[in-house]
């Protein structure tokens, strides 16, 4: 499995035999970062970057999604490569699940059961530590039971949204601040930032590990298949925020890894600065790569192979082989 490369400068990405090279400007001489294609899983460009199509067309020879994030740290849309994965049955079946409302509300269920679980995880981690977060964890815990009895998904996603809503009234307990509320366009302050950035990383990440499979990534179970997002990939990412983009961004306030000067805040806007930006960014790889011992398969595996296998449940269920259930982390 290859890795990821941020491109956090701004400059212009040229392909020489089969090494990618970021050239920029400095003091009057052309400077390059080489970045052998071999290596390769995922480029994420944080910085204003020049290509043309044949520099397109050479990743998409080598498999290489292109994920661009705007000056704000929003994620704005991705490179997606030719699928050399795809195939008909599976795609044939996972059209049929999505159109059937049953079939589709007991895969929406699946996610949002996992979604929950992991959010419960946390709260029960700090409800050890001390902390007064028995409300929240009291809600999620209801709408857990609930689950089964939702009758569609726009119900489920109802559900879904209010105990996200009491999760997030653990956040001032956790962060120790006070008055949190979770904004997103805009986020209006620095744990908002991070949260919208956080989650724009997983997105992107879910959405690589989706190419190296035969499922569509339009086509989806929880979230409405809509023009111009790859769905699936948020129905996916929500079993993972928890696990990944929470944590990160608990650890990172509560350590004070991330100062004032990482942000620039606005009336009604805040957005992390480019080194605000490369320490999330290090946090969150450090993340992805983290290994553990999976029982099923006897060996360590990332959390970035957690996502990818996650997505191989989905197609045995779609196929008829096994039913899916959700990862629920037991570690």
């Amino acid at each position: 499995m290859g890795r990821a490369y941020y491109l956090f400068r701004s400059g212009r990405l040229r392909r020489r035999q089969n090494t990618l090279y970021l050239e920029w400007e400095a003091d009057g001489q052309t400077q390059r970062q080489a970045i052998p294609v071999e290596d390769v899983e995922a480029l994420f460009a944080m910085g204003e970057l020049d290509l043309n199509t044949r520099l397109l067309s050479f990743l998409g020879r080598h498999g290489i999604s292109l994920h661009v994030f705007n000056y704000y740290g929003f994620y704005v849309g991705s490179f997606y490569p030719r699928e050399t994965r795809a195939a008909g049955q599976v795609v044939v079946a996972q059209a049929l699940h999505s159109a059937d409302p049953s079939r589709r509300l007991a895969l929406a269920r699946g996610f949002v059961e996992g979604a929950l679980f992991h959010m419960r995880r946390n709260l029960l981690y700090y409800r050890r530590q001390g902390l007064p977060v028995e409300e929240p964890l009291t809600a999620i815990e209801q709408a857990l039971r609930e689950i089964e009895s939702c009758p569609d998904v726009p119900t489920l996603m109802g559900l879904e949204g209010q105990a996200r809503d009491a999760y997030y009234r653990a956040f001032p307990a956790i962060l120790n601040l006070e008055g949190f509320r979770r904004s997103r366009r805009p986020p209006e302050n620095p744990i908002n930032a991070l949260l919208s950035f956080g989650n724009g990383l997983l997105y992107a990440a879910t959405l690589s590990e989706l190419y190296h499979t035969p499922l569509h990534p339009a086509i989806s179970f929880l979230h409405e298949p809509s023009a111009g997002r790859f769905s699936l990939a948020l129905d996916l990412a929500e079993l993972f925020k928890p696990l990944v983009v929470d944590r990160m961004a608990f650890t990172l306030m509560n350590r004070n890894a991330l100062s004032e000067e990482d942000f620039l805040e606005e009336v009604g806007f805040c957005y992390l600065k480019e080194e605000g930006r490369k320490k999330v960014v290090a946090e969150f790889e450090e993340r992805m790569r983290e290994t553990v011992q999976h029982p099923r398969l006897k060996r360590p595996v990332s959390y970035r192979t957690l996502i990818r296998l996650e997505a191989y449940k989905l197609v045995r269920h779609l196929l008829g082989m096994e039913p899916y259930e959700p990862l629920k982390a037991w570690w």
